[in-house]
């Protein structure tokens, strides 16, 4: 890569940005030797180990990390049989600890990450827990200062026996100052300590009246510090017992050491790892700040960014869609000054650079990235005074520096190319160099403001135009990029509006020549045409929408007299059924008090009873018959004429539910979505869908093996950074309904949080539809407000 362009791109000022989110040193020292590779298996790599740290954040919050110190000093000492010093030891605890507590973050996701590509379990394998050597030094060591008491027996005896020896001294101590005979020596009735050793302020004219030794003087030479020789020996034995604490704490810690010699080489690769886990994590945060999303790599030349931003803008940013090597090679930008076009340049180039050195790029998913073993970047005026160039000078000499560098695979970016001379010899010496890389298969991207290039894009193979829109209304910049259209001039439209006379503007369109007249135009002709091709296509789109809304009413509409009719016709079945029970209820009455009489009467008249009975029952059976044939033709699903695509239907000859994919074609067959299944069947073997009021329906669609299976398959999240609010919608209904046929409960729908458009767009649609019972913003570990998380009835 070329260096000097990697200064121009600002390449440095991201590697700072990035540098933000690394908790640890090691982390930002691996920033700092940050660079782009041209190995696109090593890209892949790193982009994929940035996708693991994504989800995990977003899925669980940011990783247990946090500041360390360097321990390689500590680890050289025990190396060579040295003591490490308790700071020492503190510090080589904090790097295990947070070493294990890493490695349980990672394994908690273990599912998650076997999903993907498995990575950062890879690296938390790597990990070795050392609980052994943490808690020794944990339990041994208090402070920097301080070592416990429990750190061995030997140590706890010896300062009991300091603590007892203490005791003996003060008592010693006080009895003296107590004692009336010696009172009237001393300066202060207290005991001090000096050289440590316990002592009693004398007045310096009275120490000769104080057996014991001299240990110190006031500075104002008034009082004598005396250690009595009562307590001489006590102190003696104290100084001693000191000794040997000594002597056991520097067993202590070098035992401690010899244990971190043996695991010496574990602890450097721990501290390495949490490194490179820090750096990992850090560029899962800095693409969660910006928004941004994993290209997808190739080797062909093809660059295609969707929505792209500049990292290092701030406020209200305008994307661009900009795309290069496949129909064309060489893209000539024109337009205004201050319109964007070197933006355009550096976002390119900067994208490029972020995305071969394994970071996120700020565009819309589904972004293409050219792996280039070369990025060439003349942008900008780096004229030297000191070395008398002039800017055109300047200039000429990074393009000869590019054009000597460059090979096969090579992106090259021209800021004003040719300007700075003679606007004739510069364009024709900007075409000059276009025609060079062009015929060595570079992708060029140059801005220009020259018309004769315009022409040249327009006439040569493999070289396309594109523009900066100006609003003449307003006369500021929109900053879109338009491919496939040559900026026009616009100097005689600004130059009225900001009064100059008709009469100048006139006479200026007479000097210039008839094709240039001609020319532009043509541009704006064409430009009138697109802008009236988009008011019509948002028209279209307006329409399109109002239609749509339509639609769901009338099926809504439908939907609601459909259960209407079903209710009608069951509190119609359940009338019939009273209506019948009673009329039944009264029959057997009757026939019981007949039942009583009926042995009094002739043979006769009992035959003629039992004939009466016997029709009743036939008529009443022959009711309920007719009632049971009547639910029967009412309950038969009715056979579709035509679908919809996104109708809702059953499938007749494996009675399961399915959406319409497809029309159908001359023989009637279409394609369907069966819960997981794609399928394709004839329309005769579909009928209308209606719920069964009796919800066995639901239990089957929510229970069934079929379920159960997709269930498993079913992400219980919908990703949808990078989508426009109308093409989220459409994901996320299909979506809403899977996890609904899943049995799936609760689901997280990222929207990321950006503008805040597609936010809003998505919780309003959520808050509306049918299957949501339930919807709200994520908890800090679950995303914040760049994901809602939704209950589902």
């Amino acid at each position: 890569m070329d260096l000097k362009s990697l200064k121009v791109l600002e390449y440095e000022k991201i590697k700072e940005k990035l540098k933000l989110h690394c908790v640890t040193f090691l982390g930002k020292d691996i920033v700092d030797n940050l660079a782009p590779s041209t190995d696109m298996d090593k890209i892949q790599h790193m982009l994929n180990e940035t996708e693991e740290a994504y989800k995990l954040i977003f899925r669980i919050g940011n990783p247990p990390l946090s500041e360390i110190e360097q321990i390689d000093d500590y680890l050289k000492r025990a190396s060579i049989g040295g003591a490490i010093t308790p700071y020492g030891l503190i510090q080589i605890s904090k790097t295990l600890k947070i070493s294990r507590e890493l490695k349980s973050y990672l394994l908690s996701q273990r599912e998650l990450l076997k999903s993907e590509l498995g990575l950062l379990l890879e690296i938390a394998d790597q990990i070795v827990i050392i609980k052994t050597l943490e808690s020794k030094i944990n339990d041994t060591i208090i402070s920097e200062d301080e070592i416990s008491d429990n750190a061995s027996a030997k140590l706890r005896d010896i300062r009991r026996k300091i603590r007892v020896k203490n005791d003996n001294i003060k008592d010693k101590l006080n009895s003296i100052l107590n004692n009336l005979s010696t009172k009237k020596y001393l300066q202060d009735n207290l005991i001090t300590i000096r050289d440590g050793r316990y002592v009693i302020p004398v007045k310096s004219e009275n120490k000769s009246s104080v057996a014991g030794i001299v240990h110190d003087v006031s500075s104002s030479g008034a009082t004598a510090f005396i250690e009595p020789l009562a307590v001489v020996e006590l102190n003696n034995e104290i100084r001693e017992l000191e000794i040997e604490e000594k002597k056991e704490i520097e067993r202590i810690l070098l035992e401690i050491s010899q244990l971190v010699k043996e695991n010496a080489e574990f602890i450097k690769t721990n501290q390495e790892l949490i490194g490179f886990i820090d750096f990992i994590f850090a560029k899962a945060k800095l693409a969660i700040e910006e928004n941004a999303t994993k290209p997808e790599l190739n080797n062909k030349g093809y660059l295609n960014f969707k929505k792209a931003r500049h990292p290092l803008l701030e406020g209200n940013v305008v994307p661009i869609d900009i795309y290069l090597g496949d129909d064309f090679n060489s893209l000539i930008i024109t337009g205004p000054n201050t319109g964007g076009k070197t933006v355009t340049l550096k976002t390119v180039g900067l994208l490029t650079l972020m995305g071969q050195s394994g970071l996120f790029v700020p565009a819309s998913d589904g972004s293409k990235l050219a792996v280039f073993e070369y990025i060439g970047a003349d942008i900008g005026d780096e004229q030297s005074i000191e070395q008398s160039l002039s800017t055109f000078s300047s200039h000429m000499k990074n393009i000869v520096q590019i054009l000597n560098e460059i090979n096969k695979n090579s992106l090259v970016l021209f800021d004003e190319l040719g300007a700075g001379t003679d606007p004739v010899e510069g364009a024709a010496l900007a075409m000059a160099i276009l025609n060079e890389l062009k015929e060595k298969d570079i992708r060029v991207i140059a801005t220009t403001h020259y018309s004769q290039l315009k022409i040249y894009a327009l006439t040569t193979e493999k070289v396309k135009n594109a523009s900066m829109e100006f609003d003449v209304e307003t006369l500021t910049p929109t900053y879109k990029l338009i491919i496939g259209l040559p900026g026009k001039s616009n100097a005689f439209e600004i130059s009225k509006r900001l009064g100059l006379p008709e009469k100048i503007i006139f006479n200026a369109r007479e000097l210039m020549t008839k094709e240039n007249i001609e020319f532009e135009e043509v541009l704006k002709s064409i430009d009138a045409d697109r802008k009236a091709i988009q008011s019509e296509k948002l028209e279209i789109e307006n329409l399109k929408k109002s239609l749509n809304k339509l639609e769901k009413e009338l099926e809504q509409e439908r939907t609601k007299m459909i259960l209407e009719k079903e209710k009608i016709i069951a509190e119609a079945k359940q009338s019939a059924i009273e209506v019948l029970e009673n009329a039944n209820k009264q029959a057997e009455d009757l026939i019981r008090e007949i039942r009583e009489v009926f042995f009094e009467l002739d043979r006769e008249k009992q035959n003629k009873i039992l004939e009466v009975k016997k029709n009743f029952s036939n008529e009443i059976n022959n009711i309920k018959h007719q009632i049971i044939e009547t639910n029967k033709k009412i309950n038969k699903k009715e056979k579709i004429k035509g679908v919809k695509i996104g109708q809702t239907v059953k499938v007749n000859s494996i009675d399961q539910i399915g959406t319409v994919l497809s029309m159908p074609d001359e023989k009637g067959n279409l394609d369907l979505q069966v819960g997981i299944m794609k399928i394709n069947v004839n329309l005769s073997d579909l009928s209308i869908y209606e719920e069964d009021s009796n919800k066995d329906l639901t239990y089957n669609k929510k229970y069934n093996k079929n379920t159960l299976t997709k269930s498993k398959q079913i992400k219980k999240e919908l990703d949808l950074r990078g989508y426009d609010t109308e093409n989220a919608i459409m994901e996320i209904d299909k979506y809403l309904d899977d996890a609904y046929l899943a049995g799936i409960d609760q689901v997280f729908i990222i929207h990321g949080k950006g503008t805040g458009v597609l936010r809003e767009g998505v919780r309003n649609y959520l808050s509306k539809h049918k299957h949501v019972k339930s919807m709200r913003y994520g908890e800090f570990n679950e995303g914040g407000d760049g994901v809602t998380v939704v209950k589902l009835k």
